[in-house]
């Protein structure tokens, strides 16, 4: 990494209170880092580590007061998640550059496949006819590409990730290992005692700047015009399944474990949290955030805040929880007044 603080100060926008020339060579926790590293603070929780720290310089709020720690070296920024977040990014740029471009010739391409300018293909890929690739993609070792397959500039595509047939894929994405794009949608009828395959013959779609984080699944739509949809600068975690049809806005944020069925569409500004269990064919609005492990069965209006299953407002859920806890002693007192009601009618 190599850069003086106030290159730092310069790229995250921030103030230094301490040597401009400093220099860091990586970034680190408060508790581990050492006197040539950067570090930061942004959760209360980690306080009492401001005056141990070994860091050469510390990414703080603005509102610090920084008074109380003599001898230390910070750097004042608006948020120091979204600086840190900044510098994390040129540290992985340093090491994608590392990705040497070149073409394995383990990798088996087809003759009517079309490749931007700088593409990186590694060893052991299979990349079907008529896929068309944009400049500058990194496809790395393992990764099948189906036929009529377009993905756009700049994306980078980890180890085994599988892309079925028809799949599009904008610009600067991420697929993250094990994820598999195309995949059949869960389409079944039921003929009296047999359970008959429906093939899904649509195509899945990603916008721009999408990430999609590893062994997470996204199916094709069912009808051969019709597509699963995930919208541009959207990011999806680990784990995640999403069903045939479904479409996604665009800067929504969907964590781990999350299982969207078919046909349903998720909005602009949306986060989903672990666990969440959505059934098919509902609208969920712009902005919407949903608690972790909730189950939705129906429409949720734009700007809402829910959680819990059934779900219900987040404020009304924290009071439910709140309560839950409470069972024990209520139902003692339930018990103990039905005795007395009872040993009094008995008199």
């Amino acid at each position: 990494m190599n850069f003086t603080l106030k290159q730092i100060a310069e790229i995250v926008g921030g103030k230094i209170t301490g040597n401009e020339n400093l220099t860091v060579v990586s970034i680190n926790t408060l508790q581990d880092a050492a006197e040539n590293e950067l570090s930061f603070f942004g959760n209360p929780k980690y306080e009492h580590f401001l005056k141990t720290t070994k860091a050469a310089a510390i990414l703080v709020p603005e509102n610090t007061n920084i008074s109380q720690y003599e001898g230390k070296t910070f750097i004042l920024v608006k948020d120091p998640q979204v600086a840190y977040g900044k510098i994390l990014n040129i540290l992985n740029d340093i090491k994608l550059s590392k990705i040497k471009v070149f073409i394995s010739p383990k990798a088996v391409i087809e003759e009517t496949v079309k490749l931007g300018k700088n593409v990186s293909i590694g060893h052991n890929v299979v990349i079907e006819e008529n896929t068309e690739i944009g400049d500058n993609t990194k496809i790395l070792a393992n990764v099948f590409i189906g036929q009529n397959v377009k993905i756009g500039k700049n994306c980078l595509i980890y180890p085994n990730v599988t892309i079925r047939e028809d799949t599009i894929i904008g610009d600067d994405c991420i697929l993250n290992p094990g994820v598999v794009l195309g995949g059949d949608g869960f389409g079944f009828v039921s003929e009296g005692d047999k359970v008959i395959k429906k093939p899904q013959l649509g195509y899945v779609e990603l916008g721009n700047n999408v990430e999609i984080g590893a062994n997470t699944t996204v199916d094709r739509a069912a009808l051969p015009s019709s597509k699963t949809y995930i919208g541009d600068n959207t990011k999806i975690d680990n784990l995640v399944m999403i069903a045939h049809n479904v479409h996604i806005g665009k800067n929504s944020t969907i964590v781990s474990q999350v299982g969207i069925a078919g046909s349903t569409t998720v909005g602009n500004h949306v986060t989903l949290a672990g666990q969440v269990g959505i059934v098919g064919h509902l609208n969920i609005g712009d902005n919407v955030m949903i608690g972790a492990q909730s189950g939705i069965t129906n429409d949720i209006p734009a700007g809402q805040v829910v959680a819990g299953e059934p779900y219900q407002p987040y404020r009304r859920y924290l009071q439910t929880k709140a309560i839950i806890k409470k069972l024990p002693e209520i139902y003692a007192t339930v018990k103990d007044l039905e005795k007395k009601i009872n040993d009094k009618e008995n008199k």
